[in-house]
């Protein structure tokens, strides 16, 4: 598999949110949620549908193929629009699908998804490993937020959580071949950061991370080092800029061959000069507002992207 694997995907899948609202399941181990309180949830899934389109409508432009499948209205799925959770499609045709904290968001696996890549989309699937049972006891994975993958490096970037056990990680690390690089990381009220996808980020040639997040200057060291010696350029951004998503970006493909970094727009407008000039170096940033979707649910655009790697037939 190692082999074949390269470090940008070409294709994402997007889940068109049809009951998106803020998770009750999923705030208390999340502080970047922000449950908007007296917002109407028909008023909260409008917002989120018309910026899910705005993204999808910015990536097909930049020249990503953007795989869109419709949520179902049961069960119910308030935090769908995030398929990178559940699942994470390889190279050597393996799709992984991941065990969920949140009860509900368990129900946001969809077999019927994996199996229109395979039929109407023109992927080869060649085995599904799934992890889900892990669940029951208590060793929860959240796909590519609880890990950012080095993908060619074959190195899985975790900041442990509740929604991120090392008993999980540990299957992952032996079943896909992937060396792990577990450390703790904490917000500025010394909160656990409930997913690495939030603070760091790893391109083809570069490592956008919150540094500062990580307390314990040996593990910082560590991961600063790890990154360098994989040869990543890396940019440290700051908790604020953690806060605004600026961790959460993903850099991808376009069919022309183009280099791409996806954020969102408050993702954007909170970096630095310097911090754009040395981005856009390694790919033209992408952007699209998401703010409602941010609020309510705590993720932003690279948690609404699972990149397909797998194979063409």
């Amino acid at each position: 598999m190692g082999k074949s694997e390269t470090h940008l995907a070409r294709s994402v899948l997007m889940i068109r949110p049809v009951a998106f609202h803020s998770n009750p399941q999923t705030a208390s181990s999340n502080p970047f949620q922000q449950d908007p309180g007296a917002v109407d949830r028909a008023l909260e899934q409008r917002a989120a549908a018309t910026q899910f389109q705005g993204l999808v409508d910015a990536l097909l432009a930049a020249g990503v193929a953007v795989v869109v499948e419709p949520d179902t209205p049961e069960p119910e799925t308030p935090d769908s629009i995030f398929p990178n959770n559940w699942v994470s499609l390889h190279a050597d045709g393996s799709v992984v699908l991941y065990p969920m904290m949140a009860p509900n968001r368990r129900a946001e696996v969809r077999p019927d998804i994996i199996e229109r890549l395979s039929s109407d989309r023109g992927f080869r699937v060649d085995r599904v490993i799934d992890m889900t049972s892990h669940a029951s006891g208590g060793h929860f994975l959240e796909g590519t937020g609880s890990m950012v993958l080095d993908r060619v490096g074959r190195v899985a970037y975790a900041c442990i959580s509740p929604r991120t056990r090392l008993e999980a990680l540990a299957d992952f690390g032996q079943r896909l071949d992937y060396d792990i690089v577990a450390f703790s990381a904490v917000d500025r009220n010394g909160i656990p950061i409930y997913h690495t996808n939030v603070m760091m980020s790893i391109g083809e040639d570069f490592a956008v991370i919150c540094d500062e997040s990580i307390e314990d200057p040996d593990q910082r060291d560590a991961v600063w080092r790890k990154l360098e010696d994989s040869g990543k350029e890396v940019i440290s951004i700051t908790r604020a800029q953690m806060r605004r998503f600026v961790g959460n970006c993903l850099q991808l493909e376009a069919t022309n061959g183009g280099r791409l970094i996806a954020m969102s727009r408050q993702a954007e407008e909170a970096l630095e000069e310097g911090q754009l000039t040395r981005l856009r170096t390694h790919g033209r940033i992408v952007s699209a507002p998401v703010q409602d979707i941010e609020r309510s649910a705590g993720g932003s655009v690279r948690c609404m992207l699972a990149e397909i790697h797998l194979p063409v037939r």
